[in-house]
């Protein structure tokens, strides 16, 4: 999927959470997320012909206990939407 098409999708699954798409670069094909108090991650997406799967991370050592349940999903078998992986994300923080 073109990142613009990707980038859209964020914005419209950040309309129903807690969660601001902050930053989206193409160039790096990452995309910045951010909600109070401080919770924060990044997406990085595959290119469309590459075969590669999404990866989740965050800079804030506070936030990636809580993205292991997301990693594990990217991670196991089957192709994931961009929004299957976000919802994934929510459901992890919800705790916070």
């Amino acid at each position: 999927m073109a990142f613009e098409a990707l980038a859209e999708a964020a914005e419209r699954w950040c309309a129903r959470t807690p969660f601001q798409l902050i930053a989206a670069e193409e160039t790096e094909r990452r995309m910045d997320f951010y909600a109070e108090p401080g919770v924060s991650f990044y997406v990085l997406c595959p290119e469309a012909a590459c075969g590669d799967n999404f990866h989740v991370w965050s800079e804030s050592e506070d936030c990636l206990p809580f993205l292991q349940l997301a990693q594990d999903y990217i991670s196991s078998c089957g192709k994931k939407t961009l929004h299957e992986i976000l919802e994934k994300v929510f459901k992890s923080f919800r705790p916070v």
